[in-house]
């Protein structure tokens, strides 16, 4: 981002001695989390059953059409796997096509939990929200407020009511999106409600780079430039909580469950923390996650308490299940390469370097993370199983993993 940052150069790594294939290291992946996903985004085997006598073949949406109106699951309808397994076989094929014209950047995009609106924020001072059930018409135009540079992030309440954004700034502005008013002007047409994250002396120098919504929309999380995690209680209207977390910028924290007590936290460092408020000593990280090279631009929680992902400065998205985690840094050496991701091109040389300490499951390779910090999401449980991972990329392009499978979707 255009901010001056702190040069921080992660653990150690080595060279492997040839390039990993397409479908080895590429995207292999823990059989646990493959089985879950499965779970979830496969037919029942009640329906697989009754279609093909158990065998594991492809299964037509006709033949899950014929097999829900002769009552094949039991249940009378399609199960949540079958509706996911039958969404899952239509990605995206044609466009893209364009739904706004914009004189800045699209920074940042993010859908809401059900999928009907697109928030997309803008370089300047402009944030959008489409709706995506009414041929992408505009729902809301938010001029902002007091920002420094850009919207850095954005964050929809979970019931789709209020919409957070920051900037690299100590304030995050809070806007109430589902009012009549379709233009939204900071405190010219509409209220935008100012939230403090900063103490008195680091207010000039204090930028923020993410913010989350608690899953009972009581809670807002940052991470920011200040090595630190800090939580903003909405109702008490003050930070409750201010962790010194890493060692060098948080550009990524989120919730990781329902219960809003376990934290993820991705920083310049190249580590991922994950934090318990419920422990004692709520400074201290309860555990540490080694394998990226670089620092982490985006992490997203599968929402279970026990996996997520994160996408880094080193060109990669990684898997991680909290289970795996170390108390304790491993001690650390400086890496083999100098650069600066807003403006050089990823060392070639450096590609398929390896953390001699990876903890993560999975490594997914094949998307270009470059000038700005690139975010990466779980496809939606309700519709696919989150049976897929996608992230923008810096070539234009949008990538798709598939998690059960292995493979790699490219998106113009």
């Amino acid at each position: 981002m255009g901010w001056k940052r702190k040069t921080h150069h992660g653990g150690p790594c080595h060279q492997e001695q040839s390039c990993p294939s397409h479908g080895t290291e590429l995207f292999a992946i823990d059989e646990e989390v493959s089985h879950l996903t499965r779970l979830k985004s496969e037919p029942c085997e009640r329906t697989r059953a009754s279609l093909y006598a158990g065998k594991k073949r492809p299964i037509s949406t006709f033949k899950l059409l014929s097999g829900r109106e002769s009552n094949c699951s039991g249940i009378g309808r399609f199960s949540s796997a079958d509706c996911s397994y039958a969404l899952g076989k239509h990605l995206p094929v044609k466009g893209p096509w364009c739904v706004d014209d914009m004189d800045s950047e699209a920074y940042i995009s993010q859908f809401s939990a059900d999928g009907s609106l697109l928030i997309g924020g803008f370089r300047g001072s402009h944030i959008r929200i489409y709706n995506a059930e009414k041929k992408w018409m505009i729902h809301k135009d938010i001029t902002c407020k007091k920002l420094r540079w850009t919207v850095s992030d954005i964050a929809l309440s979970p019931d789709q009511r209020y919409l957070a954004y920051s900037s690299l700034s100590p304030i995050v502005h809070m806007v109430d999106v589902q009012n009549t008013m379709r233009e939204s002007h900071a405190n010219i047409t509409q209220i935008h409600e100012g939230l403090e994250f900063s103490n008195d002396d680091d207010a000039f120098s204090f930028a923020i780079f993410s913010v989350k919504f608690s899953k009972d929309g009581r809670e807002l999380v940052v991470g920011n430039n200040n090595e630190s995690i800090c939580i903003y209680d909405i109702g008490a209207n003050k930070v409750t909580e201010r962790i010194h977390a890493h060692s060098a910028d948080v550009n990524a924290v989120t919730f990781a469950d329902e219960s809003s007590d376990v934290l993820y936290s991705g920083s310049d460092d190249s580590l991922c923390k994950v934090w318990d408020r419920r422990c004692n000593k709520r400074g201290k990280q309860v555990g540490v996650l080694t394998g990226h090279l670089d620092g982490i631009t985006f992490i997203d929680s599968r929402g279970d308490g026990r996996y997520f992902i994160s996408n880094c400065k080193d060109q990669t998205i990684k898997l991680w299940d909290i289970r795996k985690m170390s108390s304790t840094v491993k001690d650390c050496t400086p890496k083999a390469y100098e650069w600066d991701y807003r403006w050089m091109a990823y060392p070639s040389e450096a590609r398929y370097f390896k953390h001699p300490y990876d903890q993560s499951l999975s490594t997914f390779r094949g998307h270009s993370v470059l000038r700005t910090l690139i975010r990466c999401y779980f496809s939606p449980i309700h519709s696919t199983g989150q049976r897929y991972i996608y992230t923008g990329s810096s070539d234009q392009c949008v990538y798709i993993y598939d998690v059960v499978c292995m493979d790699l979707r490219c998106f113009p």
